[in-house]
């Protein structure tokens, strides 16, 4: 169970650094809350997955899904972090002066090392009043980048691509 624990905290600290340092240690100093029907650890892979309704949270930070699955690299960091559901959710809040950032997609998987979301499948990402929508987004966290396409892989069919960008006031 140690191992489960700090699996799922080297995934929620990888999480929450969106781009904001303050956001990055208050959600790192909160503590972590995790519900799930079920979890299967393996140690030898360096996997820990976790079905049934999964809900993890620390901080302004959440993830969810039907399945949440962490895996760590040879040298026992938290290397991928991947959502899958009807409607798996992401969202934090990069800082006190910024919106919620909010994503949605029937897999979501978060890359640590390079700091990059991506949201597959009947693809949302909001933040404040702007929205992006389509088969396939990819958010870089430090750029705050979007790319997005109406067709990729584990994408059914062609989602066009919807934006919706609100005027700097």
């Amino acid at each position: 169970m140690p191992l489960t624990l700090a699996l799922v905290g080297m995934a929620l600290i990888g999480l929450t650094g969106s781009g904001s340092i303050m956001a990055q240690q208050s959600d790192a100093e909160q503590p972590i809350e995790v519900e799930a029907d079920q979890l299967e650890l393996d140690d030898r892979a360096g996997t820990a997955v976790y079905t049934g309704d999964v809900d993890i949270r620390q901080g302004s930070m959440r993830l969810t899904g039907d399945r949440v699955e962490f895996q760590r690299n040879a040298a026992g960091e938290l290397s991928r972090a991947t959502a899958r559901g009807e409607r798996a959710y992401i969202e934090q809040q990069p800082d006190p002066e910024q919106p919620v950032v909010r994503g949605w997609g029937r897999t979501i998987i978060y890359h640590v090392a390079e700091r990059r979301v991506e949201l597959i499948d009947r693809a949302e990402l909001h933040q404040g009043g702007d929205t992006f929508a389509g088969g396939y987004l990819e958010y870089f966290l430090d750029r705050r980048v979007v790319q997005a396409r109406a067709q990729g892989e584990g994408v059914e069919g062609s989602q066009r691509i919807r934006m919706t960008l609100q005027p700097e006031r």
